[in-house]
C-alpha cells in the first residue's frame, strides 16, 4: 500500500482509491474503483486509513467528517445501511472512535474551517439535570458531553418512531 504523505481533505478516501488500483491490475484507470470485496478486508481498510490519518493528528472535526462523515471513508466502504451498522458493532470501529476522542481531547491551535451549526433540543428538565449533573462529574462541559453522546451508534430499537401529524390548511 502507498502512503498517505501529507493529510489533506478527503486524502483518505483517494488513498483508498489508490491502494485497490494497485492490488487490482486488471481495473484500468477510468474504471470505477470498488472497494475490498471481503468484509474483512473493508474493515482492515477503514482501520488501516483511520490509522494513517489519525498519526497525522487532524483536528477531531476533519478526522469526523473525512473517515465517518457523509461520504467518509466508512461510507465508501460500506456503502449501505446494513454494512455500515455491521461495521459499527466491529472492533475496528470501536478503535476508530477511540480515535476520534483522543483527538478531541486536544486543543487545536487553529480550529477547522468547518463552519458549525446550532440545534435546539427539547427534553424534560430532569433530563437536562441528570446531563448537567453528569457533564459536572466528568468534568467537562455540557456541550463536549452531548457532542461525545452524539457521536455514539444507538441500537435503532431505542429511537422512538415519529408520528408526523399533517397540518390542516
Amino acid at each position: 500500500m502507498t502512503d498517505l504523505g501529507s493529510f489533506s481533505p478527503r486524502a483518505g478516501v483517494s488513498q483508498v482509491k489508490t491502494s485497490i488500483s494497485l492490488e487490482n491490475p486488471q481495473l484500468s484507470p477510468t474504471a470505477v474503483l470498488e472497494p475490498p470485496a471481503a468484509v474483512a478486508d473493508r474493515r482492515q481498510e477503514a482501520y488501516r486509513v483511520a490509522g494513517e490519518m489519525f498519526r497525522q493528528t487532524p483536528d477531531w472535526v476533519m478526522f469526523f467528517r473525512e473517515v465517518l462523515g457523509v461520504g467518509g471513508v466508512v461510507s465508501r466502504l460500506f456503502p449501505t445501511t446494513a454494512e455500515k451498522q455491521e461495521f459499527e458493532r466491529t472492533e475496528e470501529y470501536a478503535r476508530i472512535q477511540q480515535m476520534l476522542a483522543k483527538l478531541r481531547e486536544q486543543r487545536q491551535g487553529t480550529r477547522d474551517e468547518e463552519p458549525t451549526r446550532v440545534i435546539t433540543v427539547r427534553m424534560p428538565s430532569s433530563l437536562h439535570e441528570s446531563l448537567r449533573a453528569e457533564a459536572h462529574s466528568k468534568q467537562t462541559s455540557m456541550n463536549k458531553l452531548c457532542i461525545s453522546k452524539l457521536l455514539q451508534v444507538i441500537d435503532a430499537g431505542l429511537i422512538p418512531a415519529e408520528l408526523l401529524q399533517r397540518k390542516s390548511a
